[in-house]
């Protein structure tokens, strides 16, 4: 199979993420001394300064820990809504949906008590040694990308006429980042600055207890001068995506209430391996479906018929997704339904040669399905697709349409004692919010994918999650942990998750390390047949965007199939990066995303 470049292979240990100066500062703690855990939350903190458009501190986290010697646990980074973010609060507002900007589409941020709650129950190392490489870039610059330059292009208007504390830091003199300048956020390196010495302080002093250091800087988060700000930010009149000026929810008593707190994961078990993901608050469990719809013998990998079964697959579980996921019913999400043996055999008999049109959610355990009534219509759509009906705005940040919006990084981490870590921050986004003038950084919009409209699985609910897109993975062989991916890409994350995870399985070699290289440099493809997490929630049935380079034949089939087939960029599908370690042989191996020219992975 063609890669972009090798596979890395190793035994001391692995980073990937989405941008190069995240894994090798991750790999700079682990040459240092730390672990994996220790090398994920520096690649973390990294990563909302060198990709601001795409994740910062006040997003979310999902991270799947996989210690060599104990169990995978799911650490949830996603905050609640919170407690003056109710339905009936919203309608009043004269809003059918949550604006995909401001404030008032503002979760408790939740990636930064996440990264804190790894980094003392599973690092080793003082929280200023992990922060340093971030606070470096923020305070002395770094080569910024174009894409962060380009981002700002399209909300200049807003950041000069409405969000000036945004154009403070991002329009210095009125130019925006150009690519590879040396760029800089001194008010967010003050910020960490300050975060340290207060807790070190807090916590006696340079010599004073790691742990208490870390739980010190917990609290000034949730209590200090960084939730005061945050809730200052949140109170202030801003305008946001409906074209009006709204003030958020978000207050002093919601930051202290919460914290990032562990979980089991969803898991399934497909031909030796068992995949586990973060449950039913996360579009997560689609990839588990995925599979558990496969049948017993596959087409042959990569022809049309191969590529049919999955987009088809995809549909069906991403339906069941907008019926049954989300953090707001009493009794949960009916995940070991959706994942038996029984329902799965129904859903399969569904899996036609033709493309399907509509949205068809299951009846796990002979419940029935309810869709919002945003997006009933679709479950009715014929086909061809039925013209007028919106396009949905895609990736990357900033639609055809000039919505702006944001997207997602990804980093996974090995280390040579075998832990294992797979983390998907996002949210915070610099297009997302005005910067809060303190801090240097930006509120969260992840209320967005939540509904106004009570008793759904996904209702905007006070103290419950908002469905997330973000879904880290992570893959064992024998009850081993062996495999730690994934990608940013929004609703898309899963349907490239489960295409990679395929190529990897069915051409791993029979002994030898994986060649995940190849696995992420595979043609990739997406659909759209259900409606986006994203405001304004938009559809397009039957819609399958696939990289230009794959075989003229197969996409000649799928045509003749029924799919209406966009032709995307020959690299712009999927956005990998994996880890993996071979429990036979210590031998560890890692692979990132090419297109975008930014992911990279290190090690030795």
């Amino acid at each position: 199979m063609f890669t972009t470049r090798p596979t890395l292979h190793g035994t001391f240990g692995m980073v990937s993420s989405t941008h190069w100066l995240a894994s090798q500062s991750g790999m700079a703690v682990l040459e240092n001394g730390g672990n994996a855990y220790d090398a994920a939350v520096s690649a973390g903190f990294v990563l909302h300064v060198v990709e601001p458009h795409l994740n910062g501190p006040a997003g979310e986290v999902p991270v799947l820990v996989a210690p060599a010697d104990g169990e995978v646990r799911v650490l949830c980074g996603q905050g609640v809504a919170p407690a003056g973010a109710t339905v009936a609060h919203y309608r009043s507002l004269g809003l059918s949906l949550i604006p995909g900007t401001g404030p008032l589409a503002a979760a408790v941020p939740g990636a930064f008590d996440a990264w804190m709650v790894l980094l003392r129950d599973y690092g080793t190392m003082p929280l200023s040694d992990v922060l340093k490489y971030a606070i470096d870039y923020a305070e002395n610059g770094h080569p910024v990308m174009a894409r962060v330059g380009d981002t700002v292009e399209t909300v200049r208007g807003l950041y000069e006429s409405e969000w000036t504390s945004s154009a403070d830091i991002y329009l210095p003199d009125g130019a925006s980042p150009r690519a590879g300048e040396l760029f800089r956020n001194r008010a967010l390196a003050a910020t960490w600055r300050r975060l340290i010495a207060e807790a070190t302080s807090a916590a006696g002093g340079a010599d004073g207890c790691r742990t208490a250091q870390i739980e010190a800087a917990r609290r000034v988060w949730r209590e200090g001068f960084i939730a005061h700000a945050l809730v200052a930010q949140a109170g202030r009149p801003t305008l946001d995506s409906s074209g009006e000026r709204h003030t958020g929810t978000l207050s002093l008593a919601d930051l202290a209430a919460w914290e990032a707190t562990y979980e089991r994961p969803a898991t399934y078990d497909w031909n030796g391996w068992t995949l586990c993901k973060a449950g039913g608050w996360s579009q997560g469990p689609t990839l588990l479906q995925q599979l558990a719809l496969l049948p017993p013998e596959l087409p042959a990998y990569g022809s049309a018929e191969y590529v049919h079964l999955l987009i088809e697959g995809s549909k069906l579980a991403m339906a069941d997704r907008e019926a049954w996921y989300g953090d707001a019913l009493a009794e949960g999400v009916p995940l070991d339904a959706l994942l038996s043996d029984s329902y799965n055999a129904g859903r399969r008999a569904l899996l036609t040669g033709e493309a399907s049109y509509a949205l068809r959610p299951g009846r796990p355990g002979g419940r029935e399905p309810r869709l919002p009534s945003h997006v009933r219509a679709v479950a009715e759509v014929p086909r061809p697709c039925a013209p007028g009906l919106p396009a949905g705005i895609g990736e990357p940040t900033v639609a055809p349409d000039g919505t702006t919006r944001g997207d997602t990084c990804h980093l996974a981490a090995v280390d040579r004692w075998g832990n294992m870590v797979s983390a998907t921050p996002s949210g915070g986004w610099l297009q997302s919010n005005p910067v809060v003038p303190e801090l240097g950084f930006p509120l969260g919009t992840r209320l967005q994918m939540a509904w106004l409209e009570e008793g759904l699985a996904n209702s905007l609910t006070p103290g419950r999650r908002p469905r997330t897109t973000l879904t880290p993975s992570v893959a064992l062989r024998n009850g081993v942990p062996f495999l730690a991916f994934g990608s940013p890409g929004g609703d898309s994350q899963d349907q490239w998750q489960t295409h990679f995870f395929l190529t990897v399985a069915l051409n791993a070699p029979a002994r030898g390390p994986l060649d995940l290289q190849a696995a992420i440099d595979a043609p990739n493809w997406h659909q759209e047949s259900f409606p986006s997490s994203f405001y304004p929630r938009a559809t397009r049935p039957g819609s399958v965007t696939i990289e230009s380079r794959m075989d003229e034949a197969v996409l000649q089939d799928l045509r003749q199939r029924g799919h209406d087939i966009t032709l995307a960029d020959a690299w712009s599908e999927g956005r990998l990066s994996a880890v993996a370690r071979d429990p036979e042989t210590g031998v560890l191996s890692a692979g990132a995303n090419p297109r975008g020219m930014q992911g990279y992975a290190t090690g030795r």
